[in-house]
């Protein structure tokens, strides 16, 4: 496993370093820039003039992608008044998702989650700066889950355009925890297939094992991204009225009891994981004892039986038997007749 990057120590406090893996990604910018009666979409390729863009009545949406140009993230800290560690949390991909307030602005840092093309579990950390009347988003790459959020923008369907930036970011944070309940679903799915192997017995032991402590290690990292959320989900409706109003609190409100449902499924499937762990040893364990049942049924029967051909095969030369005709095919019936015996036995104790 990539050992994860870490912070210097003795750095100073507000100095920002990014710890992701997208180092290449070019740094673009989209602007959407509405209000009830018009609406303008711009993308760029640098951070000049998106302070003079947030400058307007108007709301104010702008998405910056590209977490690894610190110093232009830097300067637009600089230009907009932003905190030093604000700044140094948006960069810090390792940073829980949290939510802090400052004068006239606040910071929500969350994840977004989905699984690959290969199946596997990816974290995306993504970072809201709130305003009276803007919100900058700012992600380690392009893709996202936002695209119903721009088309609800561009054709003015539902609330978006008609409310402030504060129900934006509820829009925005309320889609992302939708996707979350995609990927309860997919966990749902992958414990139920784990547990249909682990009965079918259709896989080999090393690869169950393997696939148990896969789920079980993405199973932690998604309640790690998820759980602090509800704490910043319930410290938005808090905030100062001038950056949420009232009537959107109602919203949150919702949103706060979806993802304390999602927080309540990671942590049924986190049950599960550990209890398909259980219940594999304990197959293995019966499938052990179903083998040790079977050899001491079979050494048992063999036991009277090499005690008989122990006798007859010593060496003494007046051994009783060994004078009659049919000594040889008595013996055989002998011990045929007490493997059958001992079969009917078991069997009856239901041992077999």
């Amino acid at each position: 496993m990539k050992k994860p990057k870490r912070k210097e120590i003795g750095q100073i406090p507000g100095t920002p370093v990014y710890l992701g893996e997208k180092e290449n990604k070019a740094l673009e910018l989209e602007v959407f820039d509405y209000s009830v009666d018009s609406f303008s979409e711009s993308k760029y390729n640098g951070i000049k003039g998106v302070s003079t863009l947030l400058a307007v009545d108007s709301a104010t949406w702008v998405n910056i992608n590209g977490l690894s140009h610190v110093e232009d993230i830097k300067e637009l800290g600089l230009k907009l008044g932003l905190h030093p560690l604000l700044i140094e949390d948006i960069v810090n991909t390792q940073q829980r998702p949290k939510l802090d307030e400052y004068d006239d602005y606040a910071l929500c840092v969350l994840k977004m989650l989905h699984f690959d093309k290969n199946n596997s579990l990816v974290i995306e950390h993504v970072s809201f700066v709130l305003g009276k009347n803007y919100i900058i988003t700012f992600q380690e790459a392009e893709g996202d889950v936002f695209d119903p959020i721009r088309e609800r923008l561009r054709t003015s369907r539902g609330l978006v355009r008609k409310m402030g930036a504060d129900y934006l970011l509820y829009a925005l944070i309320d889609i992302i925890v939708d996707n979350y309940f995609t990927m309860t679903d997919d966990l749902s799915s992958k414990t139920e297939a784990l547990e249909d192997d682990i009965f079918s017995a259709t896989k080999k032991n090393d690869d169950l094992v393997l696939e148990i402590q896969t789920l079980k290690r993405e199973i932690l990292r998604i309640r790690k991204a998820i759980y602090p959320l509800r704490e910043v989900v319930g410290s938005l409706n808090k905030l100062d009225n001038t950056l949420v109003k009232e009537k959107t609190n109602l919203y949150l409100s919702d949103l706060h009891d979806h993802i304390i449902q999602v927080s309540e499924n990671v942590d049924i499937y986190r049950e599960m994981i550990w209890g398909l762990m259980d219940i594999h040893q304990t197959t293995l364990s019966n499938k052990m004892n179903e083998i040790m049942k079977v050899l001491t049924i079979i050494a048992t029967i063999f036991i009277p039986l090499t005690f008989i051909a122990g006798i007859y095969g010593m060496n003494f030369e007046n051994i009783p038997e060994l004078k009659y005709n049919y000594g040889y095919f008595f013996l055989w019936g002998l011990m045929v007749l007490i493997f059958i015996g001992m079969l009917y036995y078991f069997k009856r104790k239901k041992w077999l």
